[in-house]
């Protein structure tokens, strides 16, 4: 396994040829890398006045985490996967129950793309996740009649298909303990697609504060 990068880039283009002094690389963080601490700084070359901001190792997902919906999240990374074509799935996807208190196959003919995406956010914010905690994570109530309703598991055939799916297009590997595991690629597909969903979030919230002050000045 490829060890993970140490540290992480960003360019910065500054308007002056002067290097920029710690309070400025502090605002530049608050701007560029949204509050993200830089360790270092570094020219591209002595005539250019763009700069190389050093970043620790981070995680955009989880650096997000708190600012996306895990639904909105997990659409857009299941429409890439799909868009992409490269997720094998299986042939009985259009018959199959996800858990044996189910009564019908999932109406939705992309489930095996949702599945999926939400299998990978999940292993990506808890590190090495092992088929049964999978199964609890994506199980629902069991109806038992006049009995009280009791929580039960989905099915481990297929959360165990759909890591199989994710680990041969290498989002997934196994790590030592039995688990599965993010790979390096797989956290830099995930960390784009939350990239994404944060910026078109902003550029709707910004959107709609515009057509606010729109309205207020209308009113007035």
């Amino acid at each position: 396994m490829p060890k993970p990068p140490s540290r992480s880039v960003l360019s910065y283009t500054d308007p002056d040829t002067t290097s920029p002094s710690p309070r400025d690389l502090q605002d530049i963080s608050k701007t560029t890398c949204r509050g993200l601490e830089i360790s270092g700084l570094s020219r591209r070359n002595s005539a250019s006045s763009e700069y190389i901001l050093i970043l620790p190792p981070i995680s955009l997902l989880n650096h997000y985490y708190d600012s996306i919906s895990a639904e909105e999240f997990i659409k857009a990374y299941a429409s890439h996967l799909k868009r992409s074509g490269k997720l094998e799935v299986p042939t009985w996807v259009d018959i199959v129950k996800t858990g044996a208190y189910k009564e019908l196959a999932p109406y939705d003919p992309d489930w095996y793309y949702v599945r999926s995406a939400a299998v990978a956010r999940h292993i990506y914010l808890r590190k090495d996740v092992g088929i049964g905690a999978l199964t609890k994570l994506h199980g629902g109530k069991n109806r038992r009649g006049n009995r009280p309703s009791h929580h039960a598991d989905s099915s481990a055939s297929v959360q165990r298909k759909v890591c199989q799916s994710l680990e041969k297009i290498g989002v997934l590997e196994r790590s030592d303990n039995g688990g599965r595991r993010i790979t390096q690629d797989g956290q830099r597909d995930l960390d784009r697609i939350a990239t994404a969903v944060a910026e078109a979030q902003r550029e709707a919230e910004e959107e709609d504060e515009e057509e606010e002050e729109e309205e207020e000045e209308d009113d007035e």
